[in-house]
């Protein structure tokens, strides 16, 4: 919707769109946040949101959440705009901000049924729900803790299940990996996965593109405001001249014959093992075989397999490639 109250209608309105959002701009006096963002999320999948810091990630989202009025351009969830229609998005969507706030003296069962009771669930319904999603995010056995002593990343965890108490169809993450230790940010990574599986569709925004690679299905990539790239990772290889996948390999222990196997498979370009790890950096034409196909081989290679991955470095130039160098004010 702009300024004059006319309503952008989405290009292509389906019923396999979630998120549409057409030429947002957005500025805060003389900075310019937004000057142009376009982009479409499908039903029941993870986007990544991915650009530096300043990019205009955050003033995004707070349009998609209601939170902010576009100036110019428009934005729909399922249809809804998010200015007329701002009661029912907020009815479909959960937010998590990069920075929340929590109530550190209460504990983490009564923190939820305050916000259970603030979306109008009843005593009853309430418990029923809070036991489901402190399940999910593994948290049960922390229900009666103070809030105040927990981790960062138990407090992440407990900030994604109050989003999730009202069942919204929709999740709004930003930077939810912020500060996380490894483990910690792989462990959410998999409650995001499960929640793809029931239904959800997750927008995630993130200012490291690999750390989503194997999460998403579809990326936007943002710059200084402006929409970059949007698509599937194949697209950014594709449009960037990537002209082989590569993947990281992650063995329980070095093998032999894995190297071997994998560097007389039909389409492997190259394998490399990184120095002191046992991972084996592959890269190999997609027109010629397959991950499953090079997953396979190391697995018959007799290689114990515990992680597979897109290889950091592949993605990261691409994203330098797309973004400008220097300060954002």
């Amino acid at each position: 919707m702009t300024e004059n109250g006319e309503s952008i209608e989405p290009a292509q309105a389906t019923d396999d769109v979630a998120i549409d959002v057409r030429n947002l701009h957005y500025a805060y006096k003389k900075h310019k946040a937004l000057t142009g963002v376009t982009f479409a999320v499908q039903r029941q999948s993870i986007h990544g949101f991915v650009g530096p810091n300043g990019a205009g990630k955050t003033t995004t989202l707070k349009i998609l959440s209601t939170l902010l009025r576009p100036q110019t351009g428009g934005a729909r969830v399922f249809g809804s705009d998010v200015v007329r229609d701002f009661k029912d998005v907020r009815k479909r969507i959960g937010f998590m901000p990069d920075h929340f706030s929590m109530y550190r003296q209460m504990t983490v069962f009564e923190y939820l049924d305050f916000f259970g009771a603030a979306y109008g669930l009843g005593v009853t319904e309430r418990t029923s729900v809070i036991n489901d999603v402190l399940e999910l995010t593994d948290m049960n056995g922390r229900r009666n803790d103070l809030i105040k002593g927990l981790s960062r990343g138990m407090q992440q965890r407990v900030s994604l299940a109050r989003v999730l108490v009202h069942d919204p169809e929709v999740l709004l993450l930003d930077e939810p990996a912020s500060g996380l230790d490894p483990r910690a940010r792989i462990e959410l990574m998999e409650i995001l996965r499960e929640l793809r599986r029931m239904g959800k569709t997750i927008f995630i925004s993130s200012h490291i593109l690999s750390e989503l690679g194997d999460l998403c299905d579809s990326f936007t990539i943002v710059d200084r405001g402006e929409t970059k790239y949007t698509g599937s990772l194949d697209g950014l290889r594709v449009r960037e001249g990537i002209e082989s996948a590569v993947y990281v390999i992650q063995l329980a222990d070095v093998h032999d014959g894995v190297q071997d196997a994998l560097s007389t498979h039909d389409g492997v370009l190259s394998v490399r093992l990184e120095d002191g790890r046992p991972w084996y950096h592959v890269s190999f034409d997609e027109n010629v075989t397959s991950t499953n196909a090079v997953l396979g081989t190391a697995i018959q290679a007799g290689g114990q397999v515990v992680g597979f991955r897109t290889d950091a470095a592949e993605l990261q130039k691409a994203f330098m490639d797309l973004t400008d160098p220097g300060v954002r004010t």
